[in-house]
């Protein structure tokens, strides 16, 4: 019996503070426009910032309909997950870390409860107790919310900025006409020799190219799997109709090859950039002469 009237209590309370939200949305917002967490977001219009938070309410709302006012997961904060994404990546973008996010979101929480004690002509009663702790609990996922948000946002954020370092590290160069060059510096791992691979295929395409360079004179050393990834990727260029060169292989890489046991054998390779690219031009019924010293004249 005490634990149904405990259930009664619960759903009595939850079913307080969705009236309660629905009932002072305007005002909650207009409070929450003023904060640190929506205002440094919504820079342009205050408006906007309303507008905004306004949907966080009405989501609350639903969430203490349904009555799981401990549950991150619940329906309601779907609508504005996306939303809270954004804010999170917009503080996230201007330094502010995961917990001085959640410290904005919980200072959302003492305007909202001003206002609901505000309305009991006797705050210390127990169902305004029960009503106030439910709003705090409620207030108090929300943050989790964020903070969940904020996180997530966050390694999204880390993982596109080394994308971008990835694909910034692995430039696709065009030497001439039907030719491009990938000159490879540092260590290459899975994760970049799959950018590598992408970027030079995409480069096949686009440039029209006949033949791709991999320069590998900046790479430090050749294991079996650094091997294979370029093996790899001269199969994967061969299927696009490109001729793939290895170039910038020293000797310490070369004994390192023999040692492993790897065979290149398919593969044509060169000791330097400038010899893959005379092998790639030769390829295409065009000579490459050396300049002549200054006063000299070719017989």
């Amino acid at each position: 019996m005490q634990v149904s009237e405990q259930e009664a209590a619960s759903r009595s309370a939850a079913r307080q503070v969705e009236a309660f939200l629905e009932r002072r949305q305007e005002q909650i917002a207009q409070r929450w426009a003023d904060a640190a967490l929506f205002r440094t977001v919504f820079t342009v219009s205050r408006d906007e910032a309303v507008e905004a938070a306004k949907a966080v309410v009405d989501a609350l709302a639903v969430v203490a309909a349904s009555g799981r006012l401990e549950d991150i997961m619940a329906p309601g904060f779907g609508p504005v997950r996306e939303q809270l994404a954004r804010m999170a990546a917009s503080r996230t973008r201007g330094g502010t870390t995961p917990a001085q996010i959640a410290d904005e979101v919980a200072d959302l929480r003492e305007p909202t409860i001003g206002l609901l004690r505000g309305e009991r002509a006797n705050p210390s009663d127990a169902p305004s107790q029960e009503g106030l702790l439910a709003l705090t609990v409620l207030m108090g996922t929300l943050r989790l919310v964020v903070m969940e948000t904020a996180l997530s946002t966050g390694e999204e954020l880390i993982e596109r900025q080394r994308q971008q370092l990835l694909e910034v590290a692995t430039p696709v160069i065009n030497l001439w006409d039907g030719i491009v060059a990938v000159p490879l510096i540092g260590t290459l791992d899975s994760a970049r020799s799959q950018v590598v691979m992408e970027s030079l295929l995409e480069a096949i395409v686009s440039e029209r190219a006949r033949y791709a360079i991999l320069d590998i004179t900046g790479v430090p050393t050749v294991d079996s799997v650094v091997a294979q990834h370029l093996m790899k990727t001269v199969a994967a260029a061969r299927l696009m109709g490109a001729e793939c060169i290895v170039s910038g292989i020293r000797p310490t890489i070369a004994q390192t090859i023999v040692h492993l046991g790897i065979d290149l054998g398919t593969i044509v390779t060169r000791t330097s950039l400038a010899d893959a690219l005379a092998y790639a031009l030769s390829r295409q019924n065009i000579d490459v002469v050396p300049l002549m010293p200054a006063g000299m004249s070719r017989r």
